[in-house]
């Protein structure tokens, strides 16, 4: 077996005696204290995340804008210096070989934050597609990334710097921050994974450790409690925001995934995968993403088979009962024309066939 990655903050696991489990090559925190008591301390008061696994890719060069309006599915060129973007890469048959954010760091400079298992696949994936006048480097061991997600986010966070974190707008961020006690400065977006307001870290990883213990300190009047994967799974799933795997693949195109709010076809840039997508967009997709609730008792779990009529239409994505809402619920891929809300559908569970329902999404939103 191959021994498994683990990032900086590793130490810090083993030491709150979280319990850690291998995610996509890395040994990552499934749990600190309990999936359910994580999850509610993010959507009631503030939860802190170490996402070190995922990867950053440094883009840059007098071409890079035109070359990733070529790679990348949004339009980069609404970009300007200390913005980010939600996008995709796509396969000519417009599947996805990932979904990532580009942050726009100073003219012609960018930095992809891709998902930690496809790291090395999407580096390949824009090595072989470079033009002159680019360079393309794997930064992601450059980096500690964590994320402080919930309610109070802000208000834990602002302890410990002098920068204006209220400035910060959706989907910008601030350079070279500096945070009290802390070595070095980050990178601070206002981003996240959990559907709740809060910030994406980016410091070095001699200062990661430094940064984790200042938070729980900081954040600990607060109610901020370190949160595993369990809980960033069943949060981000709650606020529909996709897991690569899963709701998107090199089968699942980013339309079927119902993500063409990042998909510009309408750009003058020939982008790879462009002319299927914008098919897709302009007469449907074949399948379709969609919120099912269980009616029958039963929790939808990932892959299982999706049904009308005793004809197999579909499979879920990923299903869990809801700590929120406390309902058993499921995102599904299923042909388009089963795809309006209140169908009738049934999941098998087991051996059973149990009635479900098509539902909107996300199936929580932050008030």
């Amino acid at each position: 077996m191959a021994e498994l990655s683990r990032t900086p903050l590793f130490p810090e696991y083993e030491k709150s005696g979280a319990k850690t489990v291998d995610f996509g090559g890395w040994e990552m925190p499934v749990q600190f204290t309990g999936i359910k008591k994580e999850h509610e301390a993010t959507r009631t008061a503030a939860g802190l995340f170490d996402v070190s696994h995922m990867g950053e890719i440094l883009v840059e060069g007098e071409d890079a804008e035109r070359f990733l309006q070529k790679l990348l599915t949004n339009d980069v060129s609404k970009l300007t210096p200390k913005r980010a973007q939600y996008t995709m890469m796509c396969y000519p048959d417009g599947g996805t070989v990932d979904d990532l954010i580009v942050y726009q760091l100073a003219e012609q400079k960018y930095m992809l934050v891709v998902n930690a298992a496809n790291r090395g696949k999407d580096h390949d994936w824009l090595q072989q597609h470079k033009m002159d006048g680019v360079a393309v480097r794997d930064v992601s061991d450059q980096y500690v990334q964590l994320a402080v997600q919930g309610p109070k986010a802000e208000t834990i966070l602002q302890k410990m710097t002098d920068a204006d974190l209220s400035s910060i707008r959706f989907f910008r961020f601030e350079m070279d921050v500096p945070f009290s006690d802390v070595n070095g400065t980050a990178i601070v977006a206002r981003t996240g994974y959990t559907g709740e307001d809060g910030f994406e870290i980016y410091i070095e990883p001699e200062a990661g450790i430094q940064l984790w213990r200042r938070l729980l300190d900081e954040g600990a009047s607060d109610g901020l409690q370190p949160v595993g994967l369990g809980a960033r799974d069943t949060l981000r799933f709650e606020a529909n925001l996709a897991l690569y795997g899963q709701e998107l693949s090199a089968e699942i195109t980013p339309i079927e995934a119902g993500l063409g709010f990042a998909v510009k076809t309408e750009k003058e840039a020939d982008f790879i995968g462009k002319e299927v997508l914008r098919n897709q967009k302009e007469n449907g997709p074949p399948r379709k993403l969609v919120g099912i609730e269980m009616i029958d008792k039963g929790i939808p779990r990932t892959s299982y088979k999706v049904y009308a009529e005793e004809e197999e239409i579909g499979s879920v994505t990923t299903g869990t009962q809801s700590p929120t809402l406390k309902k058993n619920i499921g995102l599904a891929l299923i042909r388009a024309n089963y795809a309006t809300q209140g169908e009738e559908v049934f999941v098998q569970v087991r051996k059973r066939l149990l009635k479900a329902k098509v539902v909107p999404t996300p199936f929580y939103k932050r008030s």
